[in-house]
Order: structure tokens, then sequence, then C-alpha cells
């Protein structure tokens, strides 16, 4: 058998790969029945966010939808029903807590009989973010450029980000509460926990406050008054009380199987 020239090979292992976890490619298989009464709210943040909410306007063709989800500028896509508001990454800015805001207050609407459809993916945690009371989005950001530059790695990134963030850590499904909530989870971190995907905003909190000021003084940096003040005497809560819905519909070895599978099929080991 001839085998391919190896830039050809190479290109279609990479197609093969990002497509295998495309949103429109793998979304449509976990989506939960729509609620027999009630709203349809479908909310998130990530690298991704645009392209979920499509593929869920795609797939309920002709059902009721309304959110907000939020992704970094330039993935925006053209979406009917669902707003895509743009914000930085991997710093966030203004448009970050905007969009937290607006994706909060839907999540603090829904009602008993409603469904939250929480679409979230890797970038997330940046994407999306309220700073706690007292911190301002500047000392928010200098903490987390800091942590950036550190060589921190992701998940100890995060367990500074939900600690110092209103929306992280479960709290995004503590506001939706009583309504029904199911997340779609799209992983780009090591292991593939929930807790650590775009920090968690809608699964249990498994980190605290001391993990978060253990991360800060490991890489010598000093939060500002404000934030040291609220890690040190505020207690936050961590996260829903009912069982959670969550759903991973795509991981980082889902690509690398698909990759795998096409090279074993042009005839290497």
């Amino acid at each position: 058998m001839t085998k391919e020239a190896p830039r050809s090979l190479l290109e279609k292992l990479l197609t093969v790969a990002v497509q295998r976890v495309q949103p429109a490619n793998c979304l449509s298989a976990y989506l939960p029945d729509p609620p027999a009464s009630g709203r349809v709210i479908v909310i998130g943040a990530g690298k991704a966010a645009a392209a979920m909410a499509l593929a869920v306007e795609h797939t309920w063709t002709g059902k009721n939808l309304e959110g907000t989800v939020i992704c970094p500028y330039g993935s925006k896509l053209d979406t009917q029903q669902i707003e895509v508001i743009e914000a930085g990454h991997p710093v966030t800015d203004q448009n970050g807590v905007a969009g937290a805001i607006n994706v909060a207050e839907w999540a603090r609407a829904a009602e008993k009989n409603d469904l939250v459809l929480a679409l979230i993916s890797g970038g997330g945690s940046a994407l999306m973010t309220l700073p706690v009371p007292g911190l301002s989005l500047r000392d928010y950001q200098n903490i987390n450029t800091a942590l950036l530059k550190s060589g921190a790695t992701i998940h100890e990134i995060n367990t500074v980000r939900k600690r110092l963030c209103t929306v992280k850590g479960g709290r995004l499904a503590e506001m939706a509460q009583p309504a029904r909530l199911v997340t779609l989870a799209i992983s780009d971190v090591v292991g593939d926990q929930p807790a650590v995907i775009a920090s968690g905003p809608t699964v249990p909190d498994l980190s605290t406050a001391p993990d978060a000021l253990s991360v800060l003084e490991r890489f010598g940096i000093v939060p500002p008054p404000a934030a040291k003040h609220h890690l040190e005497d505020v207690q936050p809560r961590n996260g829903p009380s009912a069982p959670v819905d969550f759903r991973l519909i795509a991981k980082p070895l889902d690509a690398l199987e698909a990759a795998a599978d096409h090279a074993k099929q042009a005839g290497f080991e």
C-alpha cells in the first residue's frame, strides 16, 4: 500500500482530530429532552461556547430558546436566539464581567419547570468573571496575569480564580435552583475533572480558601488587601446541594483517538 506524503497525512490527522470534538458533531447526542412546560434557558462560557450554542439551535429547531453565552473575541457565530457576547481571554475584561452579570441574571430568573442548559468549555474561567464584592476588576486582572506568568498549572490557577469570583466553583448552579440544570462540557484539561473545566461553575467546589492562599504563597504572589481579606475571613459556599447532571461531550483523548484511527487506516501502527 502506498502511503500518503507526510504533510498531507499530518494535515488530515489534524482535521479529523478537530472535527471529532466540534460541537456540531458531538453535542446533539448529549442533549436532554426539552421540558414539557417551562422555558429553555441557555447559558455558558468558553472558547467553544458560540459553536455549542449554534449546535443547540440547529438541533432544537423550532424550540423557543433564550439566554447568553460568552466566547473569545473573533469567535462569535450567527446564532438566532441565544445571545453571544465576546470577551477577553486569557485575561478577563469588562465585557467578561458584563457577560457574567447577564448569565447570572438568566440563572436567577429560572423557575422550577424551566431547563437551564449550561454550555461550558475551556477558557470559560477567564471569559466569565464577576469578582467577589470589594475586589476590583483591575485587582482581579493583576492576580490572574501574575498566575499566568508564574508557571502555575491550570488546576492551581483555577483554584484561585473560583475563590475570587461569584459565578465559579458551583455558584452558577446555586443561582439556577430550583430549575433543572444540565451541563454540557468540552474539556481542555488533563484529567477532565468537572471542577477544573472553566473553574467548574456548575459543579461542587472541592478546593478551599486556604488552598487558594497556598497557591499564591507558593508562587510569591501578594494579593491585594480585598482578596486577602476574602480568602482569610470569608467562607464561600461550595456549590449546588442538588445532584449534578454533568455531561462531558468531548475531551482531548477523543481527538487523539480519532487521529490515531485515521493513521491506522493509512497503514501506520
